[in-house]
C-alpha cells in the first residue's frame, strides 16, 4: 500500500486546491457538477497528485533526470 508521507500530503492538497480554484472559475454560470462528483473529483485529484509526487521523487526517476541533464550539460 502507498503511504505518504505528512509534506507529500500537503503538497498535494495544495495543487488540489489550485486545480478547485481554475475549474471553479471556468464552470461559473454553469449547471457544473454536483456535491458528490466534487468529493469524487477532489479524491480522485488528491490520489493522483499522491501518486505523481511519489514516482518523481522515487530515487529510479531522480537518477534519470540526473542523467539527461548531465547529457544535455556534456
Amino acid at each position: 500500500m502507498l503511504r505518504l508521507r505528512l509534506t507529500e500530503v500537503r503538497v498535494a492538497a495544495r495543487l488540489l486546491a489550485r486545480l478547485r480554484t481554475r475549474l471553479r472559475t471556468r464552470l461559473r454560470g454553469d449547471a457544473g457538477m454536483n456535491t458528490a462528483e466534487y468529493a469524487v473529483g477532489t479524491l480522485a485529484a488528491v490520489a493522483f497528485a499522491g501518486l505523481l509526487y511519489k514516482v518523481v521523487t522515487s530515487d529510479t526517476v531522480r537518477a534519470a533526470l540526473a542523467a539527461v541533464i548531465q547529457r544535455a550539460l556534456g
